[in-house]
């Protein structure tokens, strides 16, 4: 065996050349004086020996290792130091500059791994380039200057991710709950001017979408708001059309007539209020180049004084998502937020409720435009306290907090920063000898925990100035201009990460075997749980609100595997799919039915307490609604957090609601339009939501496949 490839520091391979190992010890062999120096075909020799190392691929810094103990061996000690000096300076020039050829690839409109990262992302948009070049000058200075040399390693080589490097110079957080009950009865100031409570549903729904898209401009994540604050406004104003109507039709008035006019005009007010959401947040755009990634969350509370028109406004919402929105061409479509997760309890779970009707129609929707989400009231008290409340944006979840007065807190809080761990890597590595596994994992959640602790102390010191709408005037806290924003990150306010990829393949690493059997999932249990033990044993020692959380990060899964595979080559059952399967999730390959899915998985999700989404791909259930309905009756009773994902394609220019064809040019192609725009079709929202660009099959077949976990 002999050397072909050679992985480079940006995690590339290229063909190995034994030109350029010669080239190098040429340039320090003029640098010193005639005895120090190697003959020819002492140079060859030594770029041989590194050719015959017993191993496919070699890291680029391998190989200079190797060349700097081959001289010393040689006795060449000056060259020697002047090979390293030659090293070191080139190391330098790669360091002064990082960033030119990425930024100018994204201004060429072939910078794949940045343009793909986020699909809510336009990037061939001035305004998203403007954003992404800004991030690549932020990783940069992460990675350069800011981080840790052995951090930085780290994501290099797939130890670990350093999530949205792409933000870090910058004084701001992850994901959050914005507090709108505050703000919406106690005001906001928005550039500088007031906003006072509103009076009527109509203007409070336009000012909650003016501060989501305030918000996410200031922040990386995602934005989570619970509708239940609009029933009260939606009252107010059914009060004001019924004193008007009272007042227009006289003080003898029918009052079956009066309820007549006030219904219609308050049907007429939610509808146009529900619209105002829907196309503000997929029209307005961010400063960060994106529509604001905002999740509605949809609960009906027993007690709750608005509980009736809350149920007005959920089915609303569920009816306008149902319809869809119309794109360029005036064809219905899903949009892509505001994501919807409706939460299922004793009212609504189908076995009776009051409002189960809107659950059917939650169900219906679900068929057609894959949300909403469902949370179940019920697994959700038995695993955070007795309580129920929203995810964020990226579907981690908060720990329970209690105020001074003992009440739990949910709203106002948010995401200081995510950390990943590589899990199959370490059992790559370990190969199946437990003694050596549990090692290197201790040191590498060290590492995590080393990074995570850089996330919290670049937020200390930050003051309210930066983002007054999250700091002074309500969606986080109402802090005085100039104070300082510590007291918010500290005693498990707000939460700290660790997300992690790949607990099928790390199994299978370990002990050849799926995590669905027996012997699996004891050792998969012991995995989940020796990353929740360090969570909690870290937040006992600092204080802070460190969580494991089931990251849904699709595009993570691909990196993660592509360094591994280049580092170790093609493992069956591990590197050879492409992908790591996401956090807990059953390998998509496994012959399992939906509600074994969700039973096995529930049990994981129960550890994995800072976030947790579980899914089944289910075929297009327009006409069998009510299996579909069997199926979030059992969610409510098996696990906390699910979501359906169909796998019906639909082309966005005509319309069309079916499979999306491979045509004779390998390309996907609408059989009804012939429209051939991958953009503009849905066939790769399937499972994980996956919309960049297709890749080839190994064989080169007809069967292009979607870079997607689940195809």
């Amino acid at each position: 065996m002999s050397v072909t490839k050679v992985i480079k520091r940006d995690g590339t391979s290229v063909d190995f050349d034994l030109q350029k190992i010669i080239i190098a010890i040429g340039k320090a062999n003029a640098a010193v004086e005639g005895a120090e120096r190697l003959d020819e075909d002492q140079v060859r020799g030594i770029a041989e020996y590194v050719q015959r190392r017993d191993k496919n691929r070699l890291l680029v810094e391998d190989i200079q290792d190797m060349v700097e103990r081959q001289l010393q061996k040689a006795g060449k000690f000056e060259l020697a130091k002047s090979y390293i000096i030659y090293r070191y300076r080139r190391a330098l020039v790669r360091k002064s500059n990082t960033t030119d050829e990425s930024i100018l690839s994204l201004i060429r409109n072939n910078n794949k791994d940045v343009m793909e990262e986020n699909s809510n992302k336009n990037a061939v948009m001035a305004s998203t380039q403007r954003d992404l070049i800004a991030g690549e000058v932020s990783k940069d200075l992460t990675r350069r200057v800011i981080l840790p040399e052995a951090v930085s390693k780290a994501h290099d080589e797939g130890v670990l991710h350093f999530h949205d490097m792409d933000y870090f110079i910058q004084p701001i957080f992850n994901c959050c709950l914005i507090d709108i009950g505050d703000m919406l009865d106690n005001g906001t100031v928005m550039n500088g001017k007031l906003i006072e409570s509103p009076k009527s549903f109509q203007v409070a729904c336009n000012v909650m979408t003016q501060i989501i898209a305030s918000v996410a401009s200031s922040q990386y994540g995602g934005q989570s708001v619970d509708v239940s604050h609009l029933g009260k406004y939606l009252r107010r104003s059914k009060e004001k059309f019924t004193k008007r109507a009272c007042g227009a039709l006289g003080a003898d008035a029918d009052p079956a007539t009066v309820r007549k006019v006030v219904d219609e005009r308050l049907r007429e007010e939610l509808k146009a209020g529900v619209q105002t959401i829907q196309y503000q947040i997929n029209t307005l755009m961010t400063t960060n180049g994106q529509s604001p990634f905002v999740t509605l969350f949809l609960y009906l509370r027993d007690g709750d004084p608005y509980i009736e028109e809350n149920a007005m406004i959920i089915e609303e919402i569920i009816r306008q998502r149902y319809q869809g929105i119309k794109n360029e061409v005036g064809v219905y479509v899903t949009p892509a937020f505001p994501k919807l997760v409706y939460v299922l309890d004793e009212n609504n779970n189908l076995t009776g409720g009051k409002y189960d009707y809107l659950t059917r129609l939650a169900v219906k929707c679900s068929a057609k435009r894959m949300y909403p989400d469902y949370i179940s009231a019920k697994k959700m008290r038995e695993n955070y306290a007795g309580n129920v409340f929203s995810p964020m944006g990226c579907r981690s979840f908060l720990s329970p907090w209690k105020d001074k007065e003992g009440r739990y807190k949910f709203e106002g809080r948010f995401n200081q920063g995510v950390v990943s761990i590589n899990l199959p890597q370490i059992g790559i590595i370990a190969h199946g000898d437990e003694d050596k596994f549990w090692k290197l994992f201790d040191e590498r959640l060290q590492l995590c925990y080393d990074a995570l602790m850089i996330r919290h102390n670049a937020l200390l010191g930050v003051r309210s100035d930066v983002s007054p709408i999250h700091w002074q005037y309500g969606a986080i806290a109402r802090l005085p201009k100039g104070a300082k924003i510590d007291k918010y990150l500290m005693d498990g306010y707000s939460t700290l990460s660790l997300g992690y990829i790949g607990l099928y393949e790390v199994t299978v690493a370990m002990t050849g075997k799926s995590h669905t059997t027996p012997e699996g999932q004891d050792f998969a249990v012991r995995v989940m749980q020796h990353m929740r033990d360090a969570c909690d044993r870290w937040k006992r020692e600092t204080g802070l609100g460190f969580a494991l959380y089931g990251t849904p990060a699709e595009s993570l899964c691909y990196r993660f595997a592509r360094v591994d595979k280049e580092r170790f080559g093609t493992i069956k059952d591990i590197t050879d799919k492409g992908y790591y399967t996401n956090s807990y999730h059953v390998d998509v390959r496994e012959p399992i039915d939906a509600f074994s899915k969700f039973e096995f998985e529930s049990a994981f999700q129960k550890i994995s307490s800072g976030g947790a989404i579980s899914y089944v791909e289910v075929p297009n259930m327009g006409k069998n609604l009510q299996a579909l309905e069997s199926v979030v009756k059992f969610i409510y009773d098996h696990i906390q957090y699910a979501e359906f994902n169909t796998k019906s394609d639909y082309c966005m220019v005509c319309g069309y609601d079916g499979e999306i064809v491979i045509n004779e040019d390998n390309e996907w192609e609408c059989p009804q339009c012939h429209n051939k725009d991958h953009a503009k079709m849905n066939v790769t929202r399937r499972t994980c939501g996956y919309l960049g660009e297709n890749f080839w099959n190994v064989g080169k077949t007809k069967e292009i496949k979607a870079r997607v976990l689940h195809l």
